[in-house]
C-alpha cells in the first residue's frame, strides 16, 4: 500500500481508537503530513524504535508498539518454552505515553504466553539492564527516547545479558516484525487476565534494593566520603526524569549529606517545562542548577537525562564560573580516578581493560597506557561496550574496569550492561570529594590530567535533516565522500581513511589497504597528517548527520587553535555537500 492507502486504512478501520482517527481526520487536507506519517514504518534498528508520538506507521503509538512487541514475542517464542517462562522485563521513563506503551507491550507478551515483569512506576534505563540479569529474563524493554525533545518516545530492546540487543538478534526481530501483514491481528491480553494467569507481574522495591547494594560495592574511597561529607555540597537535577529517586538514594546511602535538588526539576514532567531540551550535554539545561549552586556556594553539579543513562557534570573553573564538562572530560577524569586509586590500593588487576568508542577522545588511550591497562576500541553505541564486557570479562579471562563514550555515557562495574547514570553520579561525587580532600576542585583535577598527558580537545557538529528528503540527503553525502575520497579538506591533509561500512583502512600516500575488524557501520574516520582526526556518520536514533573532531597539542592555546582550524576546514567541504 502507498501512503494514502495506509492513511485511509487507519482512518476508516474500527480497530483504531477514536482519538487516533480524529488526529488523522485533522490532516486529511495535508498530503505532505500524510506522506511523512505513512511513507514508511517506524524503523526498528539495533537499538529498537524512536520517533515522534502520533498516529501513523512512522510514529510512536500503541499500534506501532504492539507490532514491534509482536515481532519480539515471535522471536522469543521460536527460542522455546524455557525462554517464554523466563520472560521479559519492562521499564519506562517520564515521557508522554510511556506508561501506556509499557503496559501495551506487556499485554502483547502475555497474549503470546510470555511472562512480563512490569515496573510499578518509572525507572532508569540502567536498572532495567540490571533487572534483566537479576531476574534471569530472556529480554528487556525500556520505553524511552533518552534526551530527545518532548515530542519523541521510543522502545529500546535488551538481550538476556542486559545489553542492547545484538545485531543478529535484532535482524531476527526485524524479520518477524516485517512478516506482520495486518497490524490489527496482533495478539493482546487484557491486564487483569494477564495478572490472574501469572503472565504479568508487577515489580519494584525488591529490585531497587538489590540494585543499590550492588552499586555501593563500586565505591573506591568510602573513607574520603566520610571525612569530606560534612563540608562537601552537591546540587543534583534529574531534569524531570527517572533519576530523582535512585540518584538521591545512592548519594545518601554512600554518605553524602549535603545534596540539594533543583525543586523545579525534581518531579516527572513529560513536557520538560523548565528546559528547551532535557539534555545534560547543554549548559541551558543546567541554568536553574547553576543559579542554585551559586546561591549555596556548591562544589559540584550533577544532572541526569530523562532515562538516567547519561550524566552531565558542572564544576567551577579557575575564574569561579560554573562550566559544563564535556563527556570526554568527565570520562577521562573518571578513568584516571578509577585506575589511579585502584593502583594505589593494590587492586588494579594485571589483566584489566577499559573501553571507548572510535569517536571518543584519544586521551583515554594515553591514560590507559600510563597504568598499563588495555584499551579496547569499539564502534559508536554503548551496546558495543556491553558486548566487550560479555566477551572479555564474562566469557574471557580479563577484568572490565570502565567504559565510556563522548556522548555522556559511562559504566563502571558489570551489574548493568548499558551506560548508567546512577553509578556514575555516585563515582563523580566521590571523585570530586577526593580532589577536595587534596585541596583541589574537579576542574583543577582536569588540568592536572592535561599537564601529565597533553591537551586533548574534541568537538562535534550536528546537522538535523528531518523528513524523507533529509534522510536522502544524508545518504547522498556519505556516498559522495566515499566515492570522491578527498585527500584534503580545505587544506587539512588526510593521511588515511577508515571506512567502516566497507571494513577497510585506506592509506592515501601509498594506496595500501588494511581490513578493519570492527562490524560494518556507516562511519567514515579520517586520520589527518598532523595527528588530528575527524569522523562523520549518520545518527542511529535521530535524523542527523554528526561530525566529530579530535586534536592534541602541548598547551591549551595551541590545541584550541588546531581544533578550530580543523572544524573550519572540514565544514567548508561538508556544508557544500549537504547544501
Amino acid at each position: 500500500m502507498g501512503s494514502r492507502e495506509k492513511y485511509e486504512f487507519w482512518l476508516n478501520n474500527a480497530y483504531f481508537d477514536d482519538d487516533t482517527r480524529k488526529e488523522l481526520e485533522d490532516i486529511r487536507d495535508n498530503p505532505k503530513e500524510i506522506e511523512e506519517r505513512f511513507y514508511k514504518d517506524l524503523e526498528f534498528g539495533t537499538g529498537g524504535l524512536r520517533g515522534i508520538i502520533g498516529a501513523g506507521t512512522n510514529r510512536m503509538n500503541i499500534y506501532t508498539v504492539r507490532k514491534v512487541s509482536q515481532g519480539l514475542a515471535a522471536h522469543i517464542s521460536k527460542q522455546g518454552e524455557e525462554h517464554k517462562k523466563r520472560g521479559i522485563v519492562i521499564a519506562y521513563d517520564c515521557r508522554n505515553k510511556s506508561p501506556e506503551f509499557a503496559l501495551e507491550a506487556a499485554k502483547v507478551f502475555a497474549g503470546n504466553g510470555i511472562k512480563a515483569y512490569l515496573f510499578d512506576e518509572l525507572r532508569p534505563t540502567p536498572e532495567l539492564s540490571f533487572a534483566v540479569r537479576q531476574l534471569k529474563a530472556t529480554a528487556g524493554i525500556v520505553v524511552t527516547a533518552s534526551h530527545n525533545p518532548k515530542e519523541y518516545n521510543g522502545y529500546k530492546v535488551y538481550g538476556e545479558d542486559g545489553g542492547q540487543l545484538p545485531l543478529e538478534a535484532s535482524n531476527s526481530v526485524l524479520e518477524e516484525i516485517e512478516s506482520i501483514s495486518d497490524i490489527t491481528k496482533v495478539t493482546v491480553m487484557e491486564k487483569d487476565q494477564a495478572i490472574e494467569s501469572g503472565l504479568l507481574k508487577i515489580i519494584g522495591k525488591e529490585i531497587d534494593d538489590v540494585f543499590m547494594e550492588k552499586l555501593k560495592t563500586l565505591s573506591i574511597n568510602k573513607d574520603i566520603i566520610e571525612r569530606m561529607a560534612g563540608e562537601f555540597k552537591i546540587v543534583y537535577t534529574p531534569l524531570h526524569g527517572t533519576g530523582n529517586k535512585p540518584v538521591r538514594r545512592i548519594l545518601a546511602e554512600t554518605g553524602f549529606k549535603n545534596v540539594l535538588v533543583v525543586r523545579e526539576q525534581e518531579l516527572p514532567d513529560p513536557s520538560f517545562s523548565t528546559v528547551k531540551s532535557p539534555n545534560p550535554e547543554e549548559r541551558d539545561a543546567f541554568k536553574l542548577a547553576i543559579d542554585l549552586a551559586g546561591r549555596e556556594n556548591v562544589d559540584l553539579i550533577i544532572g541526569t537525562d530523562p532515562d538516567c543513562d547519561r550524566v552531565g557534570v558542572v564544576v567551577r573553573n579557575a575564574g569561579g564560573e560554573y562550566v559544563v564538562l564535556t563527556g570526554n572530560q568527565t570520562g577521562c577524569l573518571l578513568l584516571e580516578y578509577i585506575l589511579s586509586q585502584k593502583k594505589a590500593k593494590g587492586k588494579l588487576p594485571e589483566n584489566s581493560f577499559a573501553v571507548k568508542t572510535v569517536v571518543t577522545t584519544e586521551l583515554a588511550r594515553r591514560i590507559a597506557q600510563y597504568y598499563e591497562v588495555e584499551l579496547v576500541e569499539v564502534l559508536t553505541g554503548f551496546k558495543f561496550i556491553g558486548e566487550q564486557i560479555k566477551l572479555l570479562d564474562e566469557q574471557g579471562d580479563k577484568k572490565y574496569l570502565f567504559g565510556f563514550e563522548e556522548s555522556y555515557g559511562y559504566l563502571a562495574g558489570t551489574f548493568a550492561r548499558d551506560k548508567d547514570g546512577v553509578v556514575t553520579s555516585m563515582l563523580v561525587a566521590e571523585m570530586a570529594a577526593y580532589y577536595k580532600s587534596r585541596g583541589m576542585t574537579l576542574y583543577e583535577g582536569l588540568q592536572e590530567i592535561y599537564s601529565r598527558y597533553g591537551y586533548y580537545f574534541e568537538g562535534i557538529t550536528s546537522y538535523t535533516l528531518a523528513g524523507k528528503e533529509g534522510v536522502e540527503k544524508i545518504k547522498s553525502t556519505m556516498s559522495r565522500l566515499r566515492e570522491e575520497r578527498p585527500a584534503s579538506f580545505n587544506g587539512s591533509e588526510v593521511a588515511a581513511l577508515r571506512d567502516y561500512l566497507h571494513k577497510e583502512r585506506y592509506q592515501l600516500d601509498n594506496g595500501r589497504k588494511e581490513v578493519l575488524s570492527l562490524p560494518e557501520s556507516d562511519v567514515l574516520y579520517y586520520e589527518m597528517a598532523d595527528g588530528s582526526w575527524f569522523c562523520i556518520r549518520p545518527s542511529g536514533t535521530e535524523p542527523k548527520i554528526k561530525i566529530y573532531y579530535g586534536v592534541s597539542d602541548k598547551n591549551h592555546e595551541l590545541a584550541s587553535k588546531k581544533l578550530q582550524a580543523l572544524q573550519d576546514n572540514v565544514l567548508a567541504v561538508v556544508k557544500k555537500l549537504l547544501d
